[in-house]
């Protein structure tokens, strides 16, 4: 049987025979074996065979042309036809109507479609003539290598091109029978033979044998795609699979089921909702509900249709609902990865949400109720706060080993970049592979494949660059002139989205963001429409911003102005972003010099990403900028941004205004042209030595190469480190995640150098990011997390915590941030009244005609009864022993005991000689730690409290009221003793005008009054010990337990005193320890005497544990004390040492001047500015000069 024939037909088909046409005539009803006009050509042959013997050659111009037939050359025609079978199939990837035609006798296609797409033409070496119905068709042009993509399969031919034809193609007997057609016309069905033995059925819906484009899939002839036709499916096919992750909503604890009334719809709108309702029934997608959970629906037309979507108002189950904090990607760095793609490819996943179901327990909380009953989605629904946060995580979660290469996710968008097609056709293949196995499937008609220049994320990317989607500029375009507050921020919102393509951004838009400042007025002006107008003008004429080459060098140009900040970000002369801002309140009083430096630090911070780790230049028309990392004078502005700029391999290059190459709207000045030069300082090129920085020197250089060497170290050390060569051998097999090596062989952990375990390289590194003037020892967290940025190893945040711990310096300056040291640990409670008692001085109050300026305060430690006798502060220690023997003993008898602090009179030869004698003990506190006397300092607390009351009723001449003071405080309440101090120390109540009927005289004798003395007695102490213990368990809540041990080596606590005080700022920049010294002998449960140097030899040796600091390590030298006076309380002076500077400062109200001091024991780099006044009056020395 011929090749182009079927098999027999089956009963129920009609098969139409294949027609056999001359080839010689092209007429029917005979084979060219016996054509008429074959006795004519070999006759006429045979006459010019000796012409074309006598050329050498045929002749070939004399041969008869070939003939050709074809049936149908239009659509109409054809559709009439029963023996033809008519489609639209892809030819060379484009779409085509083809005939198949077993009418005739050879395959055609029309020049148009031909030239249209680039088809490949030559000439035939004989003209054919063709008969067609409209008369004789002549073509001397065949069109090769055509390929015709049927259901995925590539079938190639040759087709005769000729001109009168409107159907694309018509295959005819010769290439029919080429591929095995079979062709079944009471089905209308088409079967092929495939190259490779594979059979290709297609069909006709329609009697007219017409193959409908529904009957091809969508992914024929399109690359990759054609392979996985399942992934894109005209509708989805049901209930999503399970999946490791499912929607969730977690409410906030104690939320109530809530439950809304549905909203009132016209009856149009209930159509649309019974059909949407109907959809999502037969889907699965929603059930009916019993919950008690209930939201009303609304319609919203879907983008660029009429067509209108049911969406649920879950506002209010938002607001009760726990927020997913899983992060959406930044846009920004989402487009940063695309740079260098040329092959782009984009797939949006179809009804992305509803391929993610819904926790069971959690489907009852999406209930929505409408016209036709209560229903409840089981899968994921639109309006839902979470649900952008768990698409994400799933997305991620399925294409997560291709991130950062080849594939971008933003929700349920996927873009897939490649630079060749080579590698495209592989990452594509993944894919489409990967949503083939998770069961995702795509929308087709909302993908795009094979592209180069792609719209994603309201952008437009190519290999060019990004540039602004116009489709979304145009939105702000057509935006009309805002007349509310609120339209005024959608504008600004939208317009701003697209920012980085406009420059100067923020200096147009001022205008428009004023209106937005608190208690603003709205009024639209002119200076409002023409910052509205140009925002609109400059966005559709926005450039097109090349993507950033992390391998290529920064460029930064940077200006200032009072109008803003303003920057420029470069890369090869092209601008990859623009940024700006307004200068906030503060930042307008700013110096110039501050202000330009400002906007380096702007665009340091807001490009980071870009810039740290990378080397760059910065280029500024303030040229004094090129000296700031060698400038010795800094304010603590310019030192707080030092510390930043220092994290960045940056230079500093001055450039004119005037010779900017980009548009520089912000500068306002013009300078000469000068050549850039930087001389190279010494100090600086000592820092760079002892870095480990290589430079090249240049006598008037315009800038320094530095070039670091520790990579180079790192680099040869991990070769010799064990677990780092395990790792090494890991990645060998891909089993090392996180970790890569780079050209140059070095081992990184993501974007983090791995620093191998060898003690001089980590402490070169601990020690740069901690010691250092461009460090200035930084807390463990941030010095961890500034490390972190760039090194790895094994427990580095212990050895950073550890390094930071040990620091000598950090524990002499830096402040505790603890409870204080050292549990309570009350006095033993007297045996009897007035055995025991303390004693202070209140001093610094106005002197009075007497000649008094102090209170000497005495209590009894049992009884509570006070006096308070007024005293000069020159009162020799003769004068107070003689005030004491009137005042005190002759009262109460001579005492066993005396608590005091080391105050000079308490401490003299005559005080200690005067006790020896009456053999009383003298105790004094803990040195510096006035909590010790906690009774006479809460008494002298007391007694200034009712002294200014005397003052303000009675007037300044406090020593009058000070028997008044006195006599109050002995008949008050003590809560300690639950009775008065009078009462407890005489038994009884005092007499006063108030209680007198109280206190009537009451006949107690001999054995009775004693016993009741001895039995009130033990009231009190009972009270007093009572209060002690409860005293105790609060202010332990409040202290911790702190110990050392004999030997140990401990900071003491010393306080700075400066003679100027301004802001009620004291002594900031001074050291708040000294030491280490060495503890020699522990004194009770939280004291400790220590082993001071001679310098300190005025300084009582022994110190309450609240005054100390263990020191962790002890340091090969100690701190010096030299210069520094320390005073027997542990304090010490500060003195201004030189004038620095000297400006003029303007307040609200007047202009102050100020002098910038620099302090005794502290570098220039920590002076402060103070005011010219005040150091006069205090300091006049100083302006001596």
């Amino acid at each position: 049987m011929p090749q182009g024939q079927s098999n027999p037909p089956a009963q129920n088909q009609a098969t139409v025979p294949v027609v056999r046409n001359c080839y010689k005539c092209g007429d029917s009803g005979h084979l060219a074996n016996n054509c008429p006009q074959r006795g004519q050509q070999q006759q006429q042959a045979r006459q010019n065979a000796p012409q074309q013997q006598q050329q050498g050659r045929p002749n070939q111009q004399h041969k008869a042309p070939l003939q050709g037939k074809v049936n149908h050359v239009t659509a109409e025609t054809a559709a009439e036809a029963p023996n033809v079978v008519l489609g639209t199939f892809t030819v060379n990837s484009n779409p085509a109507t083809i005939l198949f035609d077993t009418g005739a006798m050879h395959s055609f296609i029309t020049r148009s479609f031909a030239e249209k797409h680039n088809l490949p033409l030559s000439c035939m070496k004989r003209p054919m003539v063709i008969n067609s119905p409209g008369g004789k068709i002549t073509t001397n042009t065949i069109c090769t290598r055509v390929s015709i993509n049927i259901r995925g399969v590539e079938f190639r031919t040759r087709l005769l091109v000729i001109d009168s034809m409107d159907i694309d193609i018509i295959l005819g007997m010769d290439t029919l029978e080429k591929w095995g057609v079979k062709i079944d016309c009471a089905q209308r069905t088409v079967h092929l033979a495939a190259s490779d033995g594979q059979e290709v059925g297609i069909s006709a819906s329609s009697p007219s044998g017409y193959l409908h484009q529904m009957e091809v899939r969508p992914t024929d002839g399109i690359r990759i795609v054609c392979d996985y036709p399942d992934v894109f499916p005209d509708e989805l096919p049901g209930m999503p699979p399970d999946r490791d992750i499912e929607f969730l909503i977690e409410l906030l604890p104690g939320t109530a089921p809530i439950a809304m009334r549905q909203y009132r719809m016209a009856p149009i709108e209930h159509e649309e909702v019974k059909k949407n309702i109907d959809e999502l029934l037969a889907k699965g997608y929603i059930r009916p509900s019993s919950s008690p959970w209930a939201f009303p629906v609304l319609l919203v037309e879907k983008k660029d249709t009429d067509v209108k979507r049911m969406c649920v108002d879950y506002r209010a189950l938002n607001k009760v609902t726990i927020k997913n904090k899983y992060p959406l990607s930044r846009i920004d760095d989402l487009f940063d990865q695309l740079q260098g793609a040329c092959v782009f490819s984009k797939i949006d996943l179809r009804s992305g949400y509803h391929q993610l179901k819904i926790r069971p327990s959690d489907i009852p909380k999406t209930a929505f109720t409408t016209k036709y009953g209560l229903y409840e989605y089981t899968v994921m629904s639109f309006g839902l706060t979470n649900a952008p946060a768990y698409f994400m995580q799933l997305m991620n979660s399925v294409f997560m080993d291709y991130l950062d290469k080849f594939v971008v996710v933003f929700i349920d968008d996927i873009l897939i970049y490649c630079k060749t097609e080579a590698e495209h056709e592989e990452h594509l293949r993944l894919v489409l592979q990967r949503l083939r196995e998770h069961k995702l499937y795509a929308k087709f008609s909302k993908c795009e494949f094979w592209i180069d220049e792609v719209r994603f994320l309201g952008h437009v990317v190519s290999k060019g660059g990004i540039a602004v989607d116009p489709s979304k500029a145009s939105t702000v375009t057509n935006w009309k002139v805002p007349e509310i507050l609120k339209e005024v921020r959608g504008f600004l919102g939208l317009a701003g989205y697209y920012r980085r393509f406009i420059e100067n951004f923020s200096r147009i838009a001022k205008p428009m963001t004023s209106l937005l400042e608190k208690d603003a007025k709205f009024r639209w002006t002119n200076a409002q429409q023409a910052a509205f107008d140009e925002l609109k003008k400059r966005l559709t004429t926005a450039p097109v911003l090349t993507l950033p080459d992390q391998h290529k060098k920064f460029i930064v140009y940077c200006d200032a102005s009072r109008d803003g900040l303003g920057c420029v970000l470069m890369q090869e002369g092209k601008v990859i972003a623009y940024a700006s801002r307004q200068l906030r309140k503060h930042e307008l009083n700013y110096p110039t010099h501050d202000l330009k430096l400002a906007a380096v630090v702007h665009a340091l911070k807001i490009w980071r990403h870009y810039l740290y780790g990378q080397r760059c230049e910065i280029y500024t028309d303030h040229k004094s900028l090129k000296y700031i990392f060698t400038q010795n004078e800094l304010n603590m502005r310019q030192q707080r941004w030092l510390k930043l700029i220092k994290d960045y391999d940056m230079e500093i290059h001055y450039h004119p205004g005037k010779a900017n190459v980009v548009a520089d709207a912000l500068s306002r000045k013009s300078y000469a042209n000068m050549a850039l030069g930087f001389m190279m300082p010494h100090k600086l090129c000592e820092e760079f030595e002892r870095l480990s920085l290589g430079f090249l020197h240049h006598t008037t250089a315009a800038a320094f190469e530095a070039e670091p060497t520790l990579e180079q170290e790192i680099r040869e050390h991990q070769k010799n480190d064990e677990k780092l060569q395990k790792i090494r051998e890991l990645l060998k097999s891909d089993k090392a995640p996180h970790f890569r090596k780079d050209k140059q062989g070095t081992l990184w952990y993501k974007n983090r150098i791995c620093v191998p375990n060898v003690d001089s390289i980590r402490k070169l590194i601990l020690s740069e990011a901690h010691d250092t003037a461009y460090s200035i020892h930084p807390g463990s967290t941030k010095m961890y997390y500034d490390l972190k940025e760039r090194f790895w190893w094994y427990g580095m945040k212990h050895a950073v915590a550890e390094y930071v711990a040990i620091c000598d310096t950090c524990q002499r300056v830096k402040a505790e941030h603890q409870r204080p040291a050292g549990l309570l640990q009350p006095l033993k409670v007297a045996e009897w009244k007035w055995e025991e008692i303390t004693m202070n001085f209140i001093v610094g109050l106005p002197r009075t005609q007497k000649g008094y300026n102090s209170i000497w305060v005495v209590v009894d430690r049992l009884t509570k009864v006070a006096h308070f006798i007024p005293v000069n502060t020159i009162y020799s220690g003769a004068k107070l022993a003689e005030l004491y023997i009137s005042r005190i003993v002759c009262l109460h008898g001579v005492p066993k005991r005396i608590i005091s602090d080391r105050g000079s009179q308490f401490t003299s030869r005559v005080w200690e000689q005067l006790h020896n004698s009456l053999d009383t003990k003298l105790r004094f506190s803990t040195a510096y730690h006035p909590q010790t006397d906690g009774q006479t300092e809460k008494t002298n607390q007391i007694l200034e409290d009712i002294l200014r009351i005397c003052a303000i009723q009675y007037g300044s001449i406090w020593d009058k009221c000070l028997p008044y003071a006195e006599f109050s405080y002995n008949i008050s309440y003590q809560a300690s003793l639950k009775k008065s101090p009078f009462e407890a120390l005489y038994v009884k109540r005092c007499r006063t005008p108030l209680f007198w009927n109280q206190t009537g005289e009451k006949q107690v004798f001999g054995p009775d009054i004693i016993q009741d003395a001895e039995q009130q007695l033990r009231i009190v102490q009972k009270n007093l010990r009572v209060a002690q213990f409860r005293q105790r368990s609060y202010a332990d809540v409040r202290r911790r337990d702190l110990s050392f041990k004999v030997d140990d080596h401990v900071y003491l606590k010393v306080s700075p005193m400066r003679g100027i005080r301004r802001f009620n700022m004291k002594g900031k920049l001074a050291p708040t320890y000294i030491g280490p010294f060495k503890i020699l002998e522990k004194k009770g449960a939280v004291a400790y005497r220590l082993e001071l140097p001679p310098s300190l030899s005025g300084v009582h040796d022994v110190f309450h544990v609240s005054q100390l600091k263990k020191c962790l390590r002890v340091p090969e030298e100690q701190a010096p004390l030299e210069g520094l006076e320390v005073q027997e309380d542990l304090t010490y002076t500060e003195r201004p040492v030189k004038i620095l500077d000297i400006s003029e400062w303007n307040t609200r109200n007047k202009k102050i001047k100020m002098c910038r001091v620099q302090w005794s024991h502290h570098t220039e780099a920590e002076a402060t500015w103070e005011r010219e006044d005040e150091l006069k009056a205090a300091y006049p020395a100083l302006f001596a000069n």
